[in-house]
């Protein structure tokens, strides 16, 4: 948590890692259930267990804190998906290395982001995966086909990273501007 873009590529450099794609942290997210709403399946609370760190109740007002935390929760505070990944959703949003691009909606314009391109804008990299602050009621963006923009100079407390190995010989992941 706390860190920004550079500063996460760095580390993932140093340990012989990389940042994921969008692509990968999707398909690593998803653990197998394609087509699913959530990383654990359709259901958002299967049974009346919660299966992430979100927020519940209105935001940002009221967070009851039903899944156990206020804030931030540690690794393992609920099960993994199905490749055994740990907090795939909810909890902190993970930097990948992709441009974050706005999609465009049916008639033209950006879809609920600010334009790109203005002289002197930071740029931006897709994160994924929501955050202990995404609501019901706010944004749904703890669904793994979720994706936002966050300008690579931010390092905040619901924002952080994982790394992916690189294989034998393999190139590391490519962004669409690296």
């Amino acid at each position: 948590m706390h860190i920004a873009f550079e500063d996460a590529g760095a580390y993932a450099e140093w340990v012989g890692k990389s940042l994921p794609t969008e692509a990968q942290w999707e398909v690593a997210a998803r653990g197998g259930l394609d087509g699913a709403a959530y990383v654990w399946g359709d259901e958002f609370t299967p049974g009346g267990r919660h299966m992430a760190n979100t927020w519940q109740g209105d935001f940002p007002h009221e967070n009851q804190a039903q899944d156990g935390f206020e804030r931030t929760s540690p690794v393992g505070a609920f099960p993994p998906n199905g490749y055994g990944l740990f907090d795939m959703a909810g909890n902190v949003w993970e930097w990948t290395v992709d441009e974050y691009r706005p999609m465009r909606s049916p008639q033209g314009g950006a879809c609920c982001t600010v334009a790109r391109g203005r002289p002197g804008e930071i740029p931006q990299k897709v994160v994924k995966g929501g955050s202990h602050l995404c609501a019901p009621n706010y944004c749904l963006r703890y669904r793994p086909a979720a994706r936002q923009g966050q300008a690579v100079d931010t390092a905040t407390s619901h924002l952080g990273f994982r790394c992916v190995r690189r294989e034998p010989g393999g190139e590391q992941p490519r962004g669409s501007n690296d």
